[in-house]
């Protein structure tokens, strides 16, 4: 495998939209017109949610999992297995992408600079010690509000203000399900390799029922922006939730887990048109 097809396969592209998604939310929440998404600071940033931030949240994770991964069949052809002695040169990348944004945002001002610094804490120490969250159960799901802060970003660069705290925590509930969800497939390798996580701690379908409260959250804490859309969000989760209990009966969750990114896309997609319509269309 090449370098550059080594450092593409680690930043996982199937779930760039997962960063990049929230960050075209938060412009299009904060714009009073087209022209504002032109704006040099937007697109800058939209350009680093793209791989630099994606190697971040991966490589570093691929990092520090190698005990974990290495039992993973995940990482036989879904995913790369970053070994020991490919660690430094991959920490080097992610520093080479990652730091002209950082220095970027600080010189936009403090409200940009802390927005990233949120990002970058949680990306980071979701998997590096001495946090290392992802082995904390509940802390783990929590820890993914990571992918809420390239929203606020954008809308801090709009507005030079943050969105309403009750849309970050809608938001929020539903990234640790997000989470939660995701963890599922990896129970039993993490219970091999001695790894704790709100999957290994709940159980499958205790897990399903977390991510299906968190869901339930979401929805109620976003109605009054999306109205009876939050409603309808939270309605096709719940079937997913319930077509994976079937699932786990059998042990074929792998296989639903593998249409959750399309899910996810679509139905952020759906959220993007809902609030830019009305600004764009």
């Amino acid at each position: 495998m090449s370098r550059l097809s080594f450092i593409f396969k680690i930043s996982r592209p199937r779930f760039w939209i997962y960063v990049f998604g929230p960050f075209l939310i938060g412009a299009v929440a904060a714009i009073d017109e087209r022209s504002d998404l032109l704006s040099p600071e937007l697109v800058v940033f939209a350009i680093y949610f793209l791989l630099p931030a994606n190697l971040l949240i991966y490589g570093i994770n691929d990092i520090f999992d190698y005990e974990t991964d290495r039992l993973n069949p995940k990482k036989e052809d879904y995913e790369a297995l970053v070994t020991p002695s490919e660690r430094k040169g991959l920490i080097i990348t992610i520093l080479i992408l990652n730091f002209p944004f950082v220095l970027g945002a600080f010189y936009l001002g403090t409200r940009p600079a802390a927005a990233l610094f949120g990002f970058l804490f949680f990306s980071i120490f979701y998997s590096a010690p001495p946090f290392r969250a992802k082995a904390k159960p509940v802390i783990d799901s929590v820890f993914n509000i990571l992918y809420v802060f390239p929203g606020i970003l954008a809308y801090v660069l709009i507005t030079d203000d943050i969105p309403a705290y009750s849309t970050i925590a809608a938001a929020g509930f539903w990234t640790m399900a997000m989470h939660a969800y995701s963890a599922i497939p990896d129970i039993d390798s993490d219970n091999e390799a001695g790894v704790s996580t709100v999957a290994t701690l709940l159980g499958s379908n205790g897990t399903l029922l977390f991510c299906l409260f968190c869901y339930a959250v979401s929805a109620v804490l976003s109605f009054s922006v999306l109205g009876p859309a939050a409603i309808g969000f939270a309605l096709i989760y719940f079937a997913m939730i319930m077509v994976s209990y079937q699932l786990s009966r059998s042990n074929k969750l792998f296989a639903a887990y593998r249409y959750f990114p399309i899910i996810n896309t679509t139905v952020g997609f759906a959220l993007f048109w809902i609030i830019a319509y009305p600004k764009l269309g």
